[in-house]
């Protein structure tokens, strides 16, 4: 009906519905060529010297993809060096402590500089610190070197809507922080223990990592953010730069005195319907996240 009535707005409805798909798939195909051009196997024959970039974005959750590029450079001779470029407000413990020790292991053969990008607290921090050196922008957040349990309590909604919880439990603290009941002082007693613990290896790797004292790090060890620039002060971060100042820096770490180049880190089998949803999925994410992170706090919370 709407095309009878006004053939002449329907065409232009049409047309510009066209126009927008083509720009789209243009857009897809000169992604993927532009893609297939800075692939890591196409840049070896350059000329110049490279350094890998491998990059950690939004909540640290897994490991496996971080640690695999790592070795992907580490075991490359044409790689001189290695950037991590990080963009993360922290995650897991586990996966933090993994990339950390991955690229503690790393650094002993190539050179690595952490790059900070417009946030690397907490476990972004954290893997930021077993580098050689640490680059930041003047206004990069970072910090909050502390961990974080918590969970919500229920009890009061469920007795209102009349909802009974029945447990089975082998011991007495395995349902320890259930949404369903009040915490006693020893079930809180016992949580504080463990991250009391988780926040000791924290202090110890980042003290490790950074080849300083342990009491140093846990004068700046209780939860706060700093500024690029406030981090530098305090021995957290060693420079002020951008990602390619990182970049050149860390050729120069490696005795490349020459051009350098930066060779960014991809999946072996790349898809990009994969890319496509998981990115997506990755800023709907870091859009809510972020929210939650400039209204609240910075965490890394226990597994």
């Amino acid at each position: 009906m709407f095309s009878r009535r006004h053939p002449f707005l329907f065409s232009v409805l049409v047309f510009s519905g066209i126009v927008a798909v083509t720009i789209i798939v243009m857009g897809l195909i000169i992604t993927i060529g532009f893609g297939h051009l800075t692939d890591f196997g196409d840049m070896r024959a350059s000329g110049k010297e490279k350094v890998g970039v491998v990059e950690i974005s939004g909540v640290i959750a897994d490991s496996r993809k971080a640690i695999a590029h790592l070795k992907q450079f580490r075991e490359d001779e044409t790689i001189k060096a290695i950037v991590l470029r990080i963009n993360s407000p922290g995650g897991s413990v586990g996966p933090a402590q993994e990339i950390y020790r991955e690229i503690i292991k790393t650094r002993q053969k190539k050179k690595m500089v952490a790059s900070m990008g417009a946030l690397a607290a907490s476990g972004g921090y954290y893997v930021a610190a077993g580098a050689d050196r640490i680059m930041a922008n003047p206004g990069t957040i970072t910090g909050s070197i502390g961990v974080i349990m918590g969970y919500t309590n229920f009890e009061q909604l469920l007795e209102k809507i009349g909802l009974v919880p029945v447990v089975v439990k082998s011991g007495r603290y395995k349902d320890i922080g259930s949404p369903a009941r009040t915490m006693s002082p020893e079930e809180k007693h016992l949580l504080q223990q463990v991250t009391d613990g988780i926040h000791r290896q924290f202090i110890r790797d980042v003290a490790e990592g950074r080849g300083v004292a342990v009491d140093k790090v846990q004068k700046v060890a209780d939860g706060r953010i700093f500024t690029g620039e406030a981090a530098v002060e305090m021995g957290l971060v060693d420079r002020l730069g951008n990602v390619e100042d990182a970049v050149q820096w860390a050729g120069r770490l490696a005795g490349v005195e020459g051009e350098v180049e930066a060779v960014y880190a991809r999946d072996k089998d790349f898809s990009l319907l994969k890319y496509l949803s998981e990115t997506t999925l990755k800023v709907l994410t870091e859009k809510v996240l972020y929210n939650q992170l400039y209204a609240g706090y910075l965490y890394l919370p226990a597994e």
